[in-house]
């Protein structure tokens, strides 16, 4: 990662923590809802995961130059819940839209190293370099947030970082969003129709 030439704006994520997440809003909102639910679009997620980071399209309309690079730290082949979901497939791959161009990297967790010490490690790779300007990380945040935290805080003050979780966690020298609407998303879970399943009238 030291000999990586990076863009201005790096997503690092533990895939397996959000395959494990992207699992169970399947699983509740099955029941909720009464339908089944699709896998992720995995490109709709990478998608509201730059929005939520503070990416946004050109103001003319026009396709951005922005470049992003995503990390996606894994253990596994695959992961299951989201389309396309396998890393080999993944790695290498980009692509292009309104907040213009993805490259994405699937990196594998060694046994030689524990997921929290490599995800601390590229997050510190990351916001030490110079190039980069805005960093979107998504740890799992039961497991080792505070790690992820003590790391930030030595990060660069300009540079815009942004941390996504399940729940509200304890504040940092970044911007918190919320990583199950990017999930419901890119599952495609309307919220009309959990509005409709809870309601009392349904």
């Amino acid at each position: 990662m030291n000999n990586v030439t990076w863009s201005e704006n790096v997503i690092v994520a533990d895939a397996d923590y959000i395959d494990k997440v992207a699992f169970d809003l399947t699983v509740n909102f099955e029941r909720m809802i009464g339908r089944r639910i699709p896998q992720a679009d995995m490109a709709r997620w990478i998608e509201c995961v730059a929005l939520d980071g503070g990416l946004r399209p050109a103001a003319d309309g026009k396709r951005t130059e922005a470049v992003t690079q995503v990390v996606l730290l894994h253990r596994g082949e695959a992961m299951k819940n989201f389309r396309p979901g396998n890393y080999a497939e993944l790695d290498g791959r980009a692509f292009s839209g309104p907040l213009g161009e993805f490259l994405l990297s699937c990196v594998k967790v060694e046994d030689i190293v524990t997921t929290d010490q490599l995800f601390a490690e590229s997050l510190q790779v990351v916001a030490n370099a110079a190039e980069v300007k805005r960093i979107i990380a998504i740890p799992d945040g039961e497991q080792y947030y505070n790690k992820v935290r003590d790391v930030l805080r030595q990060a660069d003050p300009d540079k815009h970082t942004t941390v996504l979780a399940m729940q509200p966690m304890q504040p940092g020298a970044f911007r918190q969003e919320l990583l199950g609407y990017s999930l419901m998303a890119a599952l495609g879970i309307r919220a009309e129709e959990i509005n409709e399943a809870q309601s009392p009238l349904s």
